[in-house]
Parts: C-alpha cells; structure tokens; sequence
C-alpha cells in the first residue's frame, strides 16, 4: 500500500514539482524501504528456518536467489532515496 501511495505521489511530483512534496516523498521512501527491508530479512529467517526443518535443502537454493535479489532492490532504492533526501542540488 506504501509502495502505491509513493508511486502516485511520484508521479504527482512530475506535474507540481514542489520542494515540500519533494521532502515528503524522500522521507516516506526512506521510511518505506527501511521498513520492506526489516520485513524482507524476517521473512528470509522464517524461510530458512521452515526449509531447514521441514524439507531439507533441496528447494532452498531457488528462494535464496529472489530473496538476494529483493533484498538488493530495497537496498538500491532505499540509497537512492537517501542520496536524494540528504543531497543539495544546485538548480
């Protein structure tokens, strides 16, 4: 739901181009992805967990490559969220 609240206003941006806005939009980006990597990384441990337990390993290595990957792609967008909120840019 946060994803598509931050997509709309991202879009919203596009047309308004307001600094306030801007502000709002990198604070909730920042605040979303941190938030999706804490939930990423206990759903990783919860999976692990089940398939070492459960059904050995023989499936595990399939899921330890989307969840590398997901955890990357909230790690990317959560720097570049960061690069935008903390960086000054000359106009």
């Amino acid at each position: 739901m946060g994803l598509i609240g931050l997509i709309l206003a991202s879009i919203a941006q596009i047309f308004i181009h307001s600094s306030g806005l801007n502000f709002g939009i990198n604070v909730a980006g920042v605040l979303i992805f941190t938030l999706l990597t804490a939930y990423d990384t206990q759903r990783i441990r919860a999976t692990y967990a089940y398939y070492t337990q459960y059904s050995g390993t023989a499936d595990l290595g399939k899921y330890s490559v989307y969840d590398a990957l997901s955890l990357y792609l909230n790690f990317v967008n959560l720097f570049v969220f960061l690069l935008q909120f903390i960086g000054v840019r000359r106009q």
